[in-house]
């Protein structure tokens, strides 16, 4: 069966009574959405503030390929797996944007038997919170423009408005664009652009406030473009940030479902890895390290991207750490790093996946030494793979001072991931190491981001133009104290897509640099990394149908 018919076939637990009795939350505490979902309300951190936080797992994985690695899957099917061996779990992971659900993936809630539910919502629409954001950016962009036609008392300079607009679609067409066009009536024509929503500072801001307090604060800080001067000019120039935040408030509180396995699970918050942060809201994971002993979390595409920024930027911003992590692997993914091309993956090749270990290897080296996380490597079965290749990764992981474990969560749920489970927990009690960031606070933004680039890209050097040198003299006026936040291709160390394996000795390109002044980072753009995906040739929503009975198909 596929994905969505495995989830349509689920028996779902009405979400209120599941609160109940697996959080001890009251009824009151919750705001349904029809049977099955529902938000938790901001006051029970209140009422759990002396409750001490559980055990905080990151899964990330190897560098992504087309073959797919199963990360959100095994982030499930580990923490089903955990409450199968008597453990109080929690599942925090992200949640979808419809960009890449009718794009590349057509659906991001987990796969097979380790899936959260129901499916069909959390990839369409889901509570709303991804249409919220959108409408706080758009809010915002469209009072840019009115404070513009009614005089622009701000002096604004329209070659220099650094905010522009966003919609949860992949759209090309909408990179780049003029507004404002067809007389003085609509306004002053001046360029702009769209980004995905998931790419908004809003949507960043959205997952790294504690409280309503705090994302209205930081909204307030949002840079906007500047003065004809050259000065500055913020959200809270325009007096947007009011409206925004109240466009916010139901959205800002973590999103309640389940498992197929009727385990709580919050999906909440969606920035992409790799051109944002990559992480669910701060907000949900610190809520769920007080609801339960164990939170399972997920940071997006490989562990140079997602679990840096993770670390880096989320874990310092709210001030907790994870207290290990595990590295999804799959036997064709590491085939792939090691020169074998997608359609030949299903057949044995011990030397190219030998060679493809060294993906693994630097990010199990990145995560032990310069994050000085303990690790266990998830093998995510594939029903292809060979006992020799399974033994070879095994054998191979044990050589870098790690465990290597199988998990057959896809196929069988939380019991094909008991072993995993029961690895985590020798783990966790047997670890003593605790997490460190890449960089210090104080130090300047070039040394940030290249200490990114070579401890975990392996690159020999980091290389810019002068404007891009200028921006960031700028921004360190200011803004020296914040984190870096890089946005360069997922599918290789390097900022070149086709380099696979463990890229090494190479130069890293910056193109650009932008500041994050609510959000409190400086994205820093490699490559031809995009803010605003393409559909490609055959996109995920040409499979995608529902029929007259109502019932959806083609989400995988």
């Amino acid at each position: 069966m596929s994905d969505i018919e495995i989830a349509q076939q689920a028996k779902m637990e009405h979400i209120l009574p599941l609160a109940e009795q697996r959080l001890g939350l009251d009824p009151l505490q919750l705001d349904p959405y029809g049977r099955y979902k529902a938000k938790v309300s901001l006051d029970v951190m209140a009422d759990l503030a002396d409750k001490p936080n559980g055990k905080l797992i990151l899964v990330t994985a190897v560098s992504p390929t087309p073959a797919g690695e199963g990360k959100t899957t095994t982030t499930i099917g580990l923490s089903d797996a955990l409450n199968r061996i008597g453990k109080k779990s929690m599942v925090c992971v992200r949640e979808p944007s419809m960009g890449p659900c009718f794009g590349m993936k057509g659906g991001a809630a987990g796969g097979g038997y380790a899936q959260v539910v129901p499916m069909e919502d959390i990839n369409l629409h889901f509570t709303g919170d991804l249409h919220a954001i959108a409408s706080a950016h758009n809010l915002l962009a469209a009072m840019i423009d009115n404070h513009i036609h009614h005089g622009n008392s701000l002096d604004l300079d329209v070659r220099k408005i650094t905010w522009g607009r966003v919609m949860d679609m992949n759209d090309r067409a909408l990179r780049q664009i003029n507004v404002a066009l067809g007389g003085p009536a609509n306004g002053f024509p001046r360029e702009d652009g769209f980004d995905i929503v998931v790419a908004s500072e809003v949507m960043a801001i959205f997952c790294l406030s504690n409280s309503l307090k705090e994302l209205k604060q930081r909204l307030s800080n949002i840079l906007i473009g500047y003065s004809r001067d050259g000065t500055a000019r913020f959200a809270r120039d325009l007096k947007a940030h009011g409206a925004m935040t109240a466009l916010l408030k139901e959205a800002l509180k973590p999103n309640l479902v389940q498992t197929l396995e009727n385990n709580p699970a919050f999906v909440h918050g969606g920035p992409f890895a790799n051109i944002a942060h990559g992480c669910n809201s701060v907000i949900a994971t610190k809520m769920a390290l007080k609801l339960s002993d164990y939170v399972v979390t997920e940071a997006g595409f490989g562990a140079d991207l997602g679990a840096e920024k993770f670390i880096d930027i989320k874990c310092r911003k709210a001030g907790i750490k994870p207290d290990m992590a595990v590295i999804v692997a799959t036997v064709k993914a590491l085939k792939y790093h090691g020169g074998v091309e997608v359609n030949d993956l299903a057949a044995e090749d011990l030397p190219a996946l030998q060679r493809g270990m060294e993906n693994l290897k630097r990010h199990l080296s990145n995560m032990q030494q310069h994050f000085g996380l303990s690790c266990i490597v998830a093998i995510n079965h594939f029903i292809q793979d060979t006992d020799a290749e399974i033994e070879l990764i095994k054998k191979t992981v044990e050589s870098y001072g790690a465990k290597a474990i199988v998990a057959t969560h896809w196929a069988h749920g939380g019991a094909g991931a008991e072993e995993l489970a029961q690895a985590v927990i020798a783990t966790l009690n047997e670890s003593h190491n605790e997490c460190q960031f890449l960089y210090a606070d104080d130090e300047p933004l070039w040394d940030k981001i290249t200490a990114v680039a070579t401890k975990t890209y392996g690159a020999s050097e980091v290389v810019a133009d002068k404007k891009v040198l200028a921006k960031l003299a700028l921004f360190s006026q200011t803004h020296q104290h914040v984190p870096v936040c890089i946005a360069k291709t997922p599918y290789s160390f390097s900022s070149d897509p086709t380099l696979r394996g463990a890229a090494s000795g190479h130069t890293i390109t910056i193109r650009d640099v932008r500041l994050s002044s609510g959000a409190e980072f400086v994205v820093v753009l490699c490559g031809d990394i995009m803010t605003m995906p393409g559909l490609p040739k055959q996109p995920a929503s040409e499979r995608i149908d529902i029929s007259d009975a109502g019932e959806i198909s083609g989400l995988f």
